[in-house]
């Protein structure tokens, strides 16, 4: 029997040590919610809170939803708001959350978020553990299946709840979020770091580092003498470092912005700098604040962003006006700005859609089909005719149309393979059409190349057509067999519509939303491509230079042919992917998408014209005339570019 009641005894303050083990766990937040009931008056928030930790009470009536009570460190706001510009549903959800650490609040109604306590360094007691106390009673109007963190407290409608909390010491609230208290590793919400200090007469700047141990993120605020107001002896100058940002979602952004909501975010920490009592604008000297960050691929755009309190003071609108942005390479982001306010990186989640994409496709369909079936064309064309001739330059443009007709076939298949196949017919299509477009680029090199030894090395021997090949077809094997060898480069990408997201077009490619594969596609393609559009520039001006003064170039059809022919050949279309001009960016995307997709077949074009033209000019001219041999000559020298 006393072996029973010593069992009881163990198990009761067994129970009790782990009660008492989970009261010491605070609560970090308040979420309440419910749906308004209310009639069609115009509808305001009654907004009345003030510090201390009394309790909180949420009730509603047709025309009113009350935020009272007394639970904060700092904030004081007693205001009506109207409802009239937002959209209002005859019942409207809404969720008020309530963060003590961070002495923030915020009420969403509807599909807006309306910030009624900024956030802010905590203070030395945090009001918390707010419990649900006595409700108040029944009634047409008021608040209907409230819950707290998403647990039902009542599916009536009553006229509101309330709730009352204790003290917490916010150091123990703050240790217990970084996850410092038993074990816990969650740091979503850690506190925030405020610094404050005196400008007296003789302030000559300051810079200001977040503290704390080693993060992924890193901000510094060199703040300028000019932000002291002249006007005043002294000012106290604070800074804050939140970094939690659950309260600063990317709404929408200004008319004239270029970023919107649904595509970019704040990236990390948020810096409110602020002068007590002063409105600072239009500082000579900008506050520059330095944000290293975890790496943004660069085809994600960032900008420098502070909350735009004029527009509405209840909101958070992001705007860049004011505000300079310096991208410091890839983890690097200096933000100028000439005001005072809430500061950010806001940055692009994801790349940006890309507009009229099912006509793009087509285009890239119909033109790699036609790509195709000319290049195979032009393949048995010079073959036979290597076998008549043996000029060299006849070897090249059989290695290209060759080059070219691969990377058509893989690009046509690509899309059917990444759907049918999933990623692991994806790592090697993806490696094969790299290699492809390497190769491809790699010919139109050498015809660049070609053309500058017939023009300016006559008296010089060019090099065999078997070195030409072993450049053309061999040396593109060495980068895309290192990264394949590195692994996780190829892959499946996606590419999101602008029309539909939910239906992306998939493809065998690079994985460049890995920084290891984007920066692959730098210094392999990238790179590639700009050393042959600047050298095809200049070969076509070089060209242009020698044949200008000809009888033969005054005629336009001779004269257009001859640029559009070099053009194709040389790869200069392919400059296009480089030029983003935001007024044209439509048409340069489409006229980019139909000459490079259909390169294979202007080529053949090219090569068609200029045989007929020959055939032509040697029936209609007798061998010895003095006119005959100048076009002879110039039609040779084309042949042979």
């Amino acid at each position: 029997m006393k072996t029973r009641v010593a069992d009881h005894l163990t198990t009761v303050f067994f129970i009790i040590s782990l009660l008492s083990a989970g009261s010491s766990e605070h609560d970090l937040f308040l979420e309440f919610c419910g749906k308004w009931r209310h009639g069609n008056k115009p509808l305001n928030v009654d907004i009345d809170v003030s510090p201390g930790c009394e309790g909180l009470s949420v009730s509603a009536n047709e025309s009113s939803l009350f935020v009272r009570g007394k639970i904060t460190a700092e904030c004081n706001r007693t205001q009506v708001i109207s409802l009239d510009k937002y959209v209002i549903d005859p019942d409207m959800n809404f969720c008020l959350h309530w963060e003590p650490l961070l002495d923030q609040m915020m009420l969403k109604v509807g599909k807006r978020n309306l910030i009624l306590c900024p956030p802010s360094s905590p203070a030395q007691k945090c009001c918390t553990d707010l419990s649900n106390g006595a409700n108040m009673p029944e009634a047409e109007y008021g608040i209907a299946k409230g819950t707290v963190r998403n647990d039902p407290l009542q599916e009536k409608t009553l006229e509101g709840y309330n709730f009352t909390g204790q003290h917490t010491n916010c150091k123990k609230l703050c240790d217990q979020a970084k996850g410092l208290v038993k074990g816990f590793r969650n740091t979503e919400h850690p506190c925030a770091q405020r610094y404050e200090q005196e400008m007296k007469k003789d302030f000559k700047g300051n810079k200001v580092s977040k503290s704390g141990p080693k993060q992924k993120t890193f901000v510094t605020v060199d703040i300028p003498s000019d932000l002291k107001p002249p006007k005043t002896t002294k000012s106290k100058m604070s800074v804050t470092f939140l970094e939690n940002i659950s309260m600063f979602p990317a709404f929408s952004l200004s008319a004239h912005e270029t970023v919107s909501s649904k595509e970019a975010r704040p990236l990390m920490d948020v810096v409110e700098i602020s002068v007590e009592n002063e409105n600072i604008t239009d500082l000579p000297e900008p506050v520059k604040i330095f944000f290293d960050h975890e790496y943004i691929p660069w085809n994600l755009r960032r900008k420098c962003v502070s909350w735009d309190t004029h527009r509405d003071p209840l909101e958070v609108n992001w705007s860049t006006f004011g505000c300079k942005t310096k991208r410091k390479g890839s983890r690097h982001t200096e933000c100028q700005c000439d005001h005072l306010t809430y500061f950010t990186v806001l940055v692009q989640l994801e790349p940006k859609p890309v507009r009229h994409l099912l006509a793009l496709t087509a285009i890239t369909y119909v033109g790699c089909a036609a790509s195709f079936i000319s290049c195979v064309g032009l393949i048995v064309f010079f073959c036979r005719n290597r076998r008549r001739t043996k000029e060299q330059s006849v070897a090249i443009h059989l290695g290209l149309a060759l080059a070219l007709a691969l990377l058509s076939l893989l690009f046509f298949f690509t899309g059917i393979l990444a759907n049918v196949g999933g990623d692991d017919v994806c790592t090697w299509v993806g490696a094969l059409l790299h290699y492809a477009l390497l190769s491809s680029l790699t010919w139109m090199g050498i015809e660049v190349l070609n053309t500058f030894w017939l023009i300016y090395m006559v008296f010089r021997p060019s090099p065999r057509p078997y070195v030409w090949y072993l450049i053309g077809f061999v040396l593109p094997v060495v980068p895309v067999g290192i990264l394949a060898g590195v692994g996780d480069i190829y892959g499946m990408a996606e590419i999101e519509p602008d029309d539909d997201r939910d239906d992306p077009y998939r493809m065998c490619w690079m994985k460049l939303n890995e920084q290891n594969a984007l920066l692959a596609h730098c210094f392999t393609t990238m790179a590639l491509l700009a050393i042959l559009v600047s050298s095809g520039v200049v070969m076509l001006f070089l060209v242009f230079r020698e044949i200008r003064n000809r009888d033969e170039w005054k005629q336009n059809r001779v004269a257009f042919l001859s640029i559009w022919g070099l053009s194709c050949l040389f790869g200069v279309t392919w400059g296009l992917t480089f030029l983003t001009i935001e007024p044209l960016s439509d048409f340069i995307l489409f006229l980019s998408c139909f000459l490079n997709s259909f390169q294979g077949f202007f080529l053949m074009l090219r090569f068609c014209m200029m045989n007929w033209v020959r055939k032509q000019a040697s029936r209609s001219v007798l061998g010895s005339t003095s006119s005959g041999s100048v076009k002879q000559h110039m039609l040779q020298t084309s042949e042979k570019s």
